[in-house]
């Protein structure tokens, strides 16, 4: 049986980031072990309304106060947390940080051990602009069409960037005090920008991979998405002996690789999935050990 590794575990973070980004940093690093609160305005966090289930799952286990940063009680709230941290988790623009008095001048004066990620929407200068998780793949090519993204990628990319952030706060308090022997090693500012984890997202499609002349954007005929019978089917027999496996099942001729990029084993591959159904599908991936999944919605 595989002991749990809990990298984090000894590490006090204490979160004001609301909606997806931060919280869902935050429950990666309580998976990890650390010790995790979280500072919510009075009015709670937006996510706690409009989707409680997804709220709670990403509290689970997270200590939550109230507190109202706009208020000298609410100030002192959160300071006394702050005074007992390792790591303060923020997804605020600068300038709202500075008006709050927790910039990171006034933190590093104030709490030299504390460190900081700090979750914006693009880095440097761009920070202070608005933005959200559909403009920053908008901004790097990962909305084609008019329909919206399956998920939020930005910011569930961003949040795992994150909680790396946090890992590497860690790992750098660590080596400061493994190198110098002081107990209370100066803490350290790290910036994660959402629009620089949907660059990171985009770099396939820089590269060409997933263009429609890419191997994986459309133009190999073993890694597409066909409809069948009753649904679609998800193909990935990118490998040659996975694409050999799905041409022979299909009954196509394909001498060579370059033949799976030719329009003739394009048609041929589409209609064979078109007489079949799901199920059928399933059963093949199985009995010829193929990379394929039928979904019938």
């Amino acid at each position: 049986m595989t002991q749990a590794f809990s990298p984090l575990h000894g590490v006090r973070i204490v979160s004001l980031a609301l909606n997806l980004p931060g919280p869902a940093a935050l429950m990666r690093c309580r998976r990890m072990g650390a010790t995790c609160t979280k500072v919510e305005p009075p009015s709670g966090d937006p996510m706690g309304h409009y989707n409680p289930q997804a709220y709670a799952q990403l509290h689970e286990g997270v200590k939550v106060l109230s507190a109202d940063l706009k208020t000298a009680q609410g100030q002192a709230a959160v300071h006394r947390t702050l005074s007992q941290a390792d790591v303060l988790l923020t997804s605020f623009r600068p300038s709202a940080l500075q008006k709050l008095g927790l910039g990171w001048k006034e933190l590093h004066g104030r709490y030299p051990g504390l460190s900081q990620v700090a979750i914006v929407g693009a880095p440097g200068a761009r920070a202070e602009e608005p933005g959200h998780d559909l403009t920053y793949l908008a901004d790097n090519g990962l909305v084609p069409g008019l329909e919206l993204p399956a998920t939020l990628y930005a910011d569930m990319s961003g949040s795992v960037m994150a909680s790396e952030a946090v890992l590497q706060a860690a790992m750098r308090k660590h080596e400061r005090y493994a190198g110098s022997g002081d107990p209370h090693p100066e803490g350290v500012y790290l910036e994660v920008a959402l629009s620089d984890a949907a660059a990171y997202l985009a770099l396939p499609r820089t590269w060409g991979l997933t263009q429609p002349d890419g191997s994986v954007g459309g133009a190999h005929a073993g890694y597409r998405v066909y409809p069948c019978k009753d649904g679609r089917v998800a193909v990935a027999a990118l490998e040659p002996h996975f694409a050999a496996g799905l041409c022979a099942a299909a009954g196509v001729a394909a001498a060579d690789m370059k033949a799976m990029f030719a329009k003739d084993t394009h048609a041929a591959v589409a209609a064979f999935f078109a007489t079949r159904t799901c199920a059928e599908l399933d059963r093949l991936a199985v009995e010829k050990d193929l990379p394929i999944h039928a979904m019938t919605a």
